[in-house]
């Protein structure tokens, strides 16, 4: 499907008209500044350390003759409206989680992370050498974008809630902060699922506005306050087991560069993609250790609710799959994970199991 007929049936339009209010990027003869809007708050814990991460190494690596100038969300267009000013050519490129966008692909879902989806290390895979890049490129290429996974969180969190969870029914009128489609599965168990861009959710959370969120994992989680709210926590969910993070460019303005440059952006997108990684594993075990030491206490879904959530991930994907190239990327994913899980769960899972069982 062409780019033009997307714009039609979308909103994007209409987000893309408020954008050319904006005035266009200006290039210095020579040396280049490219415009960097984000879906994250400035100092957001990873997140936004990842899309500096990119406008940094992209700085050093071109010696300045590429310096990308970081706006942060709501400093030049909102947490949500980035795709649609980098499309309109009002900004030259957007970091953010890319399942913020299924209104304009629904296929974007799984360049961020697909409820009962991939790993970080199978989406790695996926990305890097089962044809997961070319789809990326292939999807952007509707909207004029040429699109990288630059940054990855881990697995996400279940999330923060006032009142246990001890059963699917349980979340029969709850609202909760989710995006993607993992908040849609969420809504066929009954709840009301909120969009909020990660710097509302503290406030949200604060006022009773929604009755529980998840965010990312223990040390962003840590770092953005939800502790002080309330105390239960759920430490694995169903709608994020990996979430990649991207940068995008203008294809107009990434056609124009150097091929020297153009590989400086696909370079530095891949370094932050595992630096990102790191970062957020790094950090995770000692945030879960001192958000238990303050008092939180981490509960696990019970199987009932897990079941209830698979079904319903399941059918919200199905829905999709009238979408001719949902339905290829949703294959490609599906296939990808059956050929390297096998060996996964064989070798270094294997190993972790009995590392644990020796060590005690």
């Amino acid at each position: 499907m062409d780019r033009r007929s997307f714009l039609t049936k979308t909103a994007l339009g209409g987000s893309a008209a408020a954008a050319a209010t904006l005035a266009a990027p200006a290039y210095a003869q020579g040396n280049r500044t490219l415009t960097l809007v984000t879906t994250w708050g400035r100092g957001l814990a990873g997140v936004h350390d990842a899309a500096q991460r990119c406008a940094d190494t992209i700085t050093a690596m071109t010696d300045g003759a590429l310096t990308v100038d970081l706006k942060a969300a709501g400093e030049l267009v909102g947490a949500f409206e980035v795709f649609d000013a980098v499309t309109a050519g009002q900004a030259d490129m957007y970091h953010g989680a890319d399942y913020y966008f299924t209104g304009q692909h629904p296929g974007y879902q799984f360049f961020t992370a697909a409820p009962f989806g991939m790993t970080s290390q199978e989406q790695f895979n996926w990305y890097y050498q089962d044809g997961g890049k070319e789809l990326h490129d292939e999807l952007g290429q509707i909207f004029g974008l040429k699109s990288f996974l630059a940054g990855d969180t881990g697995a996400q969190a279940g999330g923060w809630f006032r009142k246990e969870i001890n059963g699917p029914e349980d979340f029969q009128g709850l609202k909760f902060r989710m995006p993607g489609m993992g908040g849609q599965a969420l809504g066929k168990l009954g709840a009301s699922v909120q969009n909020l861009p990660g710097s509302e959710v503290y406030q949200a959370l604060a006022s009773g506005a929604i009755d529980g969120t998840e965010w990312i994992g223990p040390w962003a989680d840590e770092k953005a306050g939800f502790q002080e709210i309330t105390k239960i926590y759920y430490t694995a969910g169903f709608h994020e087991p990996s979430a990649g993070l991207s940068l995008a460019t203008n294809r107009e303005v990434y056609d124009s560069l150097s091929p020297a440059h153009q590989k400086i952006i696909e370079i530095a997108s891949a370094e932050a993609h595992a630096w990102n990684l790191t970062q957020f594993l790094a950090n995770n075990g000692a945030a879960l250790q001192r958000l238990i030491s303050g008092g939180v206490t981490v509960r696990e879904f019970p199987d009932s609710v897990w079941d209830a959530m698979g079904k319903a991930a399941k059918d919200t994907l199905d829905e999709y799959m009238g979408d001719e190239l949902f339905a290829r990327i949703r294959g490609s994913v599906e296939t990808s994970v059956a050929s390297s899980s096998g060996w996964i769960d064989k070798s270094i899972n294997a190993f972790a199991r009995q590392r644990d069982r020796v060590n005690g």
